[in-house]
């Protein structure tokens, strides 16, 4: 009796060519366009930082006061520069010839992670880098983008779009710093939460009562919280500079898990604010994906009409949404004040509402999602300023737009594939 073995498949040649040709024409050109910029790093790091540079790079692992001391790590520059020069040519050849299709935003995030290694390769040659306490500082930085984000994907989840949550956070920083100067910190934290949440309940009666563009009414609240505060410092904070002396909330080591070395500092030894910045992340999570609230949410903001058919009141879900998602942005804007330097400056929150939404979009509306993006933005920050520390020879200008750049790049790669809630800011009215 014989036996039969399956031959393995082998994909002709003629069909991968016809597959390769059903490609469209944007698609052959996005997989030319992104091989192209991993070969420019790969050309950078060759021209740019090779010539310039030599001996031994020394990443430091740990703090002095720390009771367990990691060795730092020494890397030889050249070799390592040239290593990753080559890394960076694999792939944008690789990706200029075939494309990986599938994975092409992987490969790019990718790619510019090996260029980043590059630059702090380059930046620390002949010198010592703590890479421990950029890290501990991009944990930190993160804060208020995440909790940003967090605001946007509670009022965008039901279908209300946010582009007030700058002036959130600059409200928040603003109240949290008065009352805590005047009533001590955790009375000043909670000032700042009421004060996002009463602009987002503006958000909510012009969104939802009246309908008008939510749009208009984000940028609206950002104008007219940005001009009140700056009258309000002018005119109050610089006659009364004891109300803008606040306490600090200092940070807060979790026994046993703080003495974790990297991961210990990082996670387990931050302030209350940012210890509530993942309390929050796990809840909205859970919130959303797990519970009947969430789900009313959620179907609020993909299919209004439908829900209001089974009896889910849209206007009241919408409303709580927004509220909640206001007060988020409120509490995040303490971050600025009673979590850092305790006293507010005009435009001390700098644009980090608008990258909060960069990181929502980059975390395609999902709490886990955005925190990963405000993990980004918020080690891009934390490495400009180390540069800066480490004498780089790059203008410091530069240096000071990377958190933008990276929020042009991010949010220029993702728009068109991430996919917002289907009724998000379109007003709905019950027929």
């Amino acid at each position: 009796m014989s036996e039969t073995y399956d031959q393995p498949k082998v994909e002709p040649y003629e069909a991968s060519a016809k597959r390769t040709k059903s490609l469209t024409k944007g698609q052959i050109t996005r997989a030319r366009v992104t091989g192209i910029v991993m070969l420019a790093m790969a050309a950078i790091v060759v021209v740019v930082f090779l010539p310039n540079v030599e001996g031994e790079a020394t990443f430091g692992l740990s703090m002095p006061y720390e009771s367990i001391q990691l060795d730092p790590l020494v890397v030889p520059v050249q070799p390592a520069l040239w290593f990753l020069a080559l890394v960076l040519g694999f792939l944008g050849g690789s990706q200029f010839v075939r494309g990986f299709q599938r994975k092409a935003t992987l490969i790019l995030g990718g790619a510019f992670g090996v260029f980043v290694l590059a630059m702090m390769v380059w930046a620390a040659a002949g010198q010592e880098f703590n890479l421990e306490s950029m890290l501990v500082a991009t944990v930190a930085r993160c804060t208020p983008i995440a909790l940003g984000a967090l605001s946007g994907i509670l009022c965008e989840r039901s279908g209300v779009v946010n582009i007030g949550i700058e002036g959130m956070l600059l409200g928040g920083a603003f109240t949290g710093v008065v009352m805590g100067s005047l009533l001590g910190g955790w009375v000043g934290l909670l000032a700042a939460t009421l004060t996002g949440g009463l602009l987002a309940l503006l958000l909510a009666v012009l969104a939802v009562n009246f309908r008008v563009d939510q749009i208009i009414i984000g940028f609206v609240i950002n104008i007219l919280v940005l001009g009140l505060t700056s009258f309000l410092t002018s005119q109050v904070l610089v006659k009364n500079p004891e109300w803008n002396d606040a306490p600090i909330f200092p940070a807060v080591p979790i026994p046993v898990l703080s003495n974790i070395p990297i991961i210990g500092p990082m996670f387990f030894n931050q302030t209350i604010i940012v210890y509530a910045m993942f309390v929050l992340v796990g809840t909205v999570t859970y919130a959303l994906f797990r519970t009947r609230w969430g789900l009313r949410t959620r179907s609020v903001g993909e299919n209004p009409k439908a829900a209001d058919s089974l009896g889910v009141s849209v206007s009241k879900v919408r409303y709580l949404a927004v509220i909640y998602g206001g007060m988020v942005g409120g509490f995040a804007g303490a971050w600025f004040t009673l979590g850092t330097v305790g006293r507010f400056d005009e435009g001390l929150t700098g644009g980090r509402g608008f990258i909060g939404l960069a990181a929502m979009i980059f975390g395609a509306w999902n709490p886990i999602g955005a925190f990963g993006a405000a993990l980004i933005f918020g080690f891009s920050e934390s490495l400009s300023e180390k540069f800066a520390l480490l004498d780089v020879p790059i203008p410091t200008e530069f240096l000071g737009m990377a958190p933008y750049l990276v929020t042009i790049v991010v949010v220029a790669g993702l728009v068109g594939r991430a996919r917002p809630p289907a009724a998000d800011g379109q007003p709905y009215e019950k027929e």
